[in-house]
This record gives structure tokens, C-alpha cells and sequence, in this order.
């Protein structure tokens, strides 16, 4: 089976090709276009093809990481979107809960409130009433004033409408007649319901989930449907999988039909691929740390497990979303991110970038302020004639230019302003690192950090020293990773029920009956994607509590039908759970089961392992030696660095720091103190020893 990988950035494209029958691989980069990413794509593609000698007719599958959802929020650009909710509920999109982000502050800013998804005299309420514990109706649905309301919206201009009841996780009935009626006033908007969205409580976050998908609904279809067509018009006859953001692939008309499963969906592939080449060198604590032109993105794995958010904390642009996410925390650092002096006289290094127009100035593309890409090539850690391979030059002099300019503000030389750069950039990731491990218990020093990502291997070795990490890998095309973790994900879909059930008189039939049709549900909407029964499998879990608490645990749930000694095991497992999350647990405390989740992995063919490494020797992987800049001691030195090509590096290699590795997709920076080795694998290991 042929497949592509792509996955687009803020500054690079980048594109990865598999033969899984003849273990041929080949990758790429192009230059993101910005205006409309699927050019980007479509251009890399061909080239990809070009470069491997196959035909895009040739091509079985695309995998796709795409940012179109997560950008149209991060930068408010969405449809103009409307909703239709209960009499009386109008303004649940505004007032949110009681809990602010920030409890003591008078002047923060709540998202839901200064830029709301849906404009007020878009909201627009309608008769009916559903009610719990069953979903009971208590008044019946208006229709008249759905249909008024439609057309109201119609009229207004509004091209997407999110249709958000009460308690529509118990009974979507009045959601889904509700959406027929609006679809018919409305035949081109796109039309969705909380319940098919987010049909679990807590109305907040389940119509602002609703209130996301229509806000970001109508460009992610127009995307993926020209992406569709593009692909087409280019001969690949191949089926599309896009990645979502709870670490699996969807179909193209999954993601049309709930646009937010793509939100974080580029982030998501990072964090699979740079587990994936840990896994691959042995390793089963991994800091995943993903660095490209304008972001850097973390996540946690440990024994194969990536950590998920909860209800508590995930959030998008500041507004709550209920989906099921990798834990991933994105901060703005990278190759693009700009370096200046604030109005306080304090020397900041982004989140402000440059982007990929113009770029930095050492692109060459008009970029005037001084970036971090631009520091690394005046400190002498990138090669300007080698940068993708040689296929894109480096300004030297416009990057020294930049610097030299930032330097005298300061009152500082050159280098020395290059290098706090570069000081500066690495600490803002270090302190988001330790928010992801030391502020929640774990320990850094336990773990192995994956660099990964255009930027990731040029700045890992000294992000990790800052954390007393003792090793980094770099896995063998580290600025593809993203790209590459495409080709390692499965179809995976989730689905969800709200029970609230207490431990003291749990209904086991409802539990087993609700589990059951969860399962049936996922079997057949992967069926229709062609994933045959044998090849999927399923993960339990639920949301508890003790009775009383206001936020769950996720806890697992054991496979087949539950008994009551199954049971009994589960609320042993949450009393664990409770006290390794919290310190403590209250064991004769009545537990409450809120939601129960299925998981449905569909698996199929996909990167098991990355080619043989060449033989040779390390003299022969040496170009040739050149100076270059690092702090030692508190001071500033200037070092013989060798300069090695990576691809010629032989398995078992060990080398010593400093040394700079040149590949098409990413450099690589060994710094003075560290050792690195080439892996069976082909992933680089970098110790720290002599740097911690």
C-alpha cells in the first residue's frame, strides 16, 4: 500500500511517502501557503511523487493534518453563525459558569464574552421542553417558531446554525426535527445539534462545543471538499483521512459532519509520531516536543498512553470544549518567533512571528525584525547554503543586519543578543514544560524529550539541560514527524452517554445495554469507512465522582458483560485514581457514574518501522568543521564544530558536542558536554550528562 502524509504548519508543509510493501520512503517540504493551505498541499504532493518515481494515480491513502479549524478560531475568522436554543436560555453562550479563569482578577478577559462565537441577535429561542432523568417531553417542540427563527437567520446573512436544547444528551428528538425544519429554510447553511456534537451535561460547554463546530463548520467543508476535488483533478484515486484531535484518523465526511474533530488535528499527529520513534528506541516516558515556525506544541506519553484533557481544561482560544483531545499545550515559540524590546525596556523573544511571509530575514522575503532562525544563523548553528537540503538559501547578511539592530537597542554585541535570544526562547519552553510535569507531580528527570519538528533538534539538548532531562532523541526526520505520525494513527472514533448512577444502587443492565449499543454504534459507522469488524477494537471508560464532587475521573472500564465483582473493581480502581490525582480518597463514600465512553479503533495497514540505516563511518559523514558560538561557564566561546551529514551517519555512531547535523528537513545542534549516538532505529540519542 502506497500513502502520503502530510501535515501543514505555519511556515513548512511538510510531506512524507510510504510503501508499506516495499519499505520505501521518501520525504519533503514546501513552503505553506497561507491564503488557501490545499495549494501547499496539492504542490507537495506532486512533487513528493516526482521525487519517490510514483504517479499520484499510484497513491492508496492520504493522511491529512490540517490547521484550517484551529486557525479560524486562534485568529476569529469563522462563518457568521447563528443558533436556535430553549425560550429563556438565549444568553447561556454569555454568561458561562461561575467559575472564572482567573478568580481574583476584576479585568480579565472571558473570550465567550469580548468575541462570541455567535453574535447575540443571532440567537434566537424557540418553544419545547425535555426534561431529566429520561429526556421526557414537556412541552412539545414549536416548529412555527423554528421556522420563523430559520428564516430570520436566513435573512440576516447567517451561513451555519447550531441548534443547542436542554438536555438534548438524554432525548436529541426536538435537536433533530429542529434541524430538518432549519434545513429546509436554509439548504445551503450548515446545520448541526449539540447532541450530535457533545451529548453529554453540562450545557456551557456542550453549546459552545455545538457553537465551535458552527462557527468553524462551513471553511472546514469548503477545505476539505477542494482538497477532495484537488486531489482528484491531480489523479489520486486514494481515500483522504484527516487527523483528529483524540490522536486517531476520521473520514473526510466525519470531519464535514462534526468539524470539531479536526481542532488540534495537526498537533495530535505530533504527539503520535514522536511516540512512536520513542517507542522505537526503547524508550516509555517521552516529553514530546514539537517546535516548528511559529509554535511549539508538548505532549506526555508514558508506557504508550498519551495524556488526555478533561473536562476541566480543554479549551480552545479560551472557550471549553467537551471532546476528547489529546493533552497537548501550545505555546507561540519558534524558528519565526521575533525577538524585541517591550515599552518596559524588557527583552522578549514572541509569541509574536514572523510566519512564512515574510519570514525571517534570512529568508530573504522582506523580513525586517530579528527572529529566532535569524539568531541561530548569526551564533553559526545553521548552514546558510544547506538550509531544506540546499533548496533554499539563507541570508546571512540580512540576518546579522537584524541582530546587529536588536544588539544596539540593547546596549549589548551582536552575539551576545543572538545568543540571549536563544536563552530567552528556550527558558518560555522549559517553564511549558514543567507546566505540563513538575506543576501536576511528575518528575522531568524520569523521562527521555523527543525533538522534534524544524526547530526541535536545533534547541533540545539545551531545553533538556534546563530540566535536568538526561537525554533527547531526535528521531530520524525530525522536521517530518508530524507528517510521519499520520502514517502510525488508526481510525478512532468515541462515543459517549450520560448515565448519573450511584455505586450504592447501580443499574448493571442499563450499564451493559448502554456499553452495547456505544459498541454497535462505532462497528457500523466503521463499516461504512471499510474497516471489517475483526479489525476493530474497543476501550471502555467512564467520568466519576464521589456524590457531591462537581468534576470526574476518568477510570477504565473492564471489556464484556459487566458483573457485580466488575464492578466492584471499578470503584476500587477510582478510589486509586482519586488518591493519585488528589492525595486522598474517601473509600466509604458513595461514588456517582456520569458518563460511560467507548472508544472504537479501527485499525489497517501503517508505518511499522523506518528503513536501515547506510553503512560507512564517521569520517565519512563529516563535511567539514566550522566555528560556531555557545555559553560556557556563564561566558560566551567560540568552538570547532563539526559539521556531519545525518543521512551517513552509521548505526552504533557516538560522537561529542558541538556538532551541527544536516538533513533536508531539520538541523541538528549538539552542544559542548553532550554525546550523541545513532540508534538501531535510526532516531538520534543525545546524553546530557556533561550539560545537566
Amino acid at each position: 500500500m502506497k500513502t502520503v502524509g502530510v501535515d501543514v504548519g505555519g511556515t513548512f508543509t511538510d510531506l512524507i511517502y510510504l510503501d508499506t510493501a516495499t519499505e520505501a520512503l521518501g520525504i519533503h517540504k514546501v513552503e505553506t501557503t497561507p491564503d488557501d493551505p490545499s495549494i501547499g498541499v496539492i504542490t507537495g504532493i506532486k512533487s513528493l511523487c516526482e521525487l519517490n518515481g510514483v504517479t499520484p494515480s499510484d497513491v492508496d491513502h492520504v493522511f491529512h493534518g490540517t490547521t484550517t479549524a484551529t486557525n479560524a478560531v486562534l485568529e476569529a475568522k469563522g462563518a457568521s453563525a447563528g443558533m436556535i436554543t430553549n425560550d429563556g436560555f438565549r444568553d447561556i453562550l454569555h454568561i458561562g459558569r461561575h467559575q472564572r479563569v482567573e478568580h481574583y482578577s476584576i479585568m480579565q478577559e472571558l473570550p465567550w464574552q469580548s468575541r462570541p462565537l455567535i453574535k447575540r441577535r443571532y440567537r434566537k429561542t424557540v418553544g419545547g421542553r425535555l426534561v431529566p432523568p429520561t429526556g421526557e417531553e414537556l412541552a412539545p417542540l414549536d416548529e412555527a417558531e423554528v421556522r420563523a427563527a430559520a428564516q430570520e437567520l436566513l435573512e440576516a446573512g447567517v451561513d451555519s446554525v447550531a441548534i443547542c436544547f436542554l438536555f438534548s444528551y438524554l432525548n436529541p428528538a426536538h435537536e433533530l426535527r429542529a434541524q430538518e425544519i432549519v434545513q429546509e429554510v436554509m439548504p445551503d447553511a450548515f446545520v448541526t445539534t449539540s447532541a450530535s456534537i457533545s451529548p453529554q451535561f453540562r450545557e456551557f460547554e456542550r453549546f459552545t462545543t455545538a457553537a465551535l463546530a458552527a462557527f468553524v463548520g462551513p471553511k472546514v467543508g469548503t477545505y476539505i471538499a477542494g482538497l477532495e476535488d484537488a486531489l482528484r483533478s491531480l489523479g489520486v484515486k486514494g481515500d483522504l483521512r484527516v487527523m483528529a484531535s483524540n490522536g486517531g484518523v476520521a473520514t473526510p465526511r466525519m470531519v464535514t459532519e462534526n468539524p470539531a474533530l479536526t481542532l488540534m488535528s495537526g498537533l495530535a499527529a505530533g504527539v503520535l509520531g514522536g511516540a512512536w520513534v520513542g517507542e522505537k528506541c526503547g524508550r516509555d516516558r517521552l516529553i514530546t516536543f514539537d517546535i516548528g515556525g511559529t509554535s511549539a506544541d508538548i505532549g506526555i506519553s508514558v508506557d504508550g498512553v498519551f495524556s488526555e484533557t478533561d473536562a476541566r481544561s480543554t479549551s480552545i482560544a479560551g472557550f471549553p470544549l467537551l471532546m476528547p483531545m489529546l493533552d497537548i499545550h501550545t505555546i507561540g515559540a519558534g524558528g519565526g518567533s521575533i525577538a524585541y524590546v517591550d515599552k518596559g525596556g524588557a527583552f522578549r523573544v514572541g509569541p509574536q512571528s514572523a510566519g512564512a511571509v515574510p519570514g525571517p530575514a534570512a529568508y530573504g522575503k522582506g523580513g525586517d525584525q530579528p527572529t529566532v532562525t535569524d539568531a541561530n544563523l548569526v551564533l553559526g548553528r545553521l548552514e546558510p547554503s544547506d538550509f531544506l537540503g540546499g533548496d533554499m538559501g539563507l541570508d546571512e547578511a540580512a540576518s546579522d543586519a537584524v541582530i546587529s539592530k536588536l544588539a544596539t537597542e540593547l546596549g549589548i554585541d551582536k552575539h551576545e543578543a543572538a545568543e540571549g535570544v536563544l536563552t530567552i526562547l528556550n527558558a518560555n519552553m522549559a517553564n511549558a514544560i514543567r507546566s505540563r510535569t513538575v506543576q501536576k507531580g511528575i518528575d522531568p528527570r524520569g523521562f527521555a524529550l523527543v525533538a522534534m519538528g524544524g526547530a526541535g533538534p536545533l534547541h533540545g539538548a539545551e531545553v533538556a539541560a534546563m530540566l535536568q532531562i538526561p537525554e533527547v532523541i531526535v528521531p530520524p526526520f525530525p522536521g517530518i514527524t508530524s507528517a510521519m505520525g499520520l502514517l502510525t494513527a488508526d481510525l478512532k472514533y468515541d462515543a459517549i452517554r450520560t448515565q448519573f448512577q450511584v455505586s450504592t444502587a447501580c443499574d448493571l443492565d442499563r450499564v451493559n445495554r448502554d456499553f452495547a449499543d456505544m459498541e454497535a454504534q462505532l462497528t457500523e459507522r466503521l463499516a461504512d469507512d471499510g474497516i471489517s469488524a475483526s479489525n476493530v477494537t474497543f476501550s471502555r471508560s467512564s467520568d466519576l465522582r464521589y456524590v457531591g464532587q462537581g468534576y470526574e475521573l476518568k477510570v477504565p472500564f473492564p471489556d464484556g458483560i459487566i458483573d457485580a465483582a466488575g464492578l466492584a473493581e471499578v470503584w476500587t480502581t477510582f478510589h486509586k485514581v482519586h488518591a493519585a490525582e488528589y492525595g486522598h480518597s474517601f473509600e466509604a463514600s458513595p461514588i456517582e457514574v456520569v458518563n460511560l465512553r467507548v472508544t472504537a479503533i479501527g485499525s489497517h495497514s501503517k508505518l511499522e518501522k523506518l528503513p536501515a540505516r547506510s553503512g560507512g563511518s564517521l569520517d565519512d559523514a563529516l563535511l567539514y568543521t566550522r566555528d560556531s558560538i555557545f555559553r560556557e561557564d556563564g561566558a560566551l566561546k567560540t568552538f570547532e564544530t563539526s559539521v556531519y551529514r545525518r543521512d551517513a551517519l552509521p548505526v552504533g555512531t557516538t560522537f561529542d558536542g558541538p556538532a551541527i547535523l544536516l538533513q533536508k528537513d531539520s538541523t541538528t545542534v549538539v552542544p559542548p558536554g553532550a554525546t550523541a549516538q545513532v540508534d538501531p532505529s535510526g532516531s538520534l540519542i543525545i546524553t546530557l550528562e556533561g550539560r545537566t
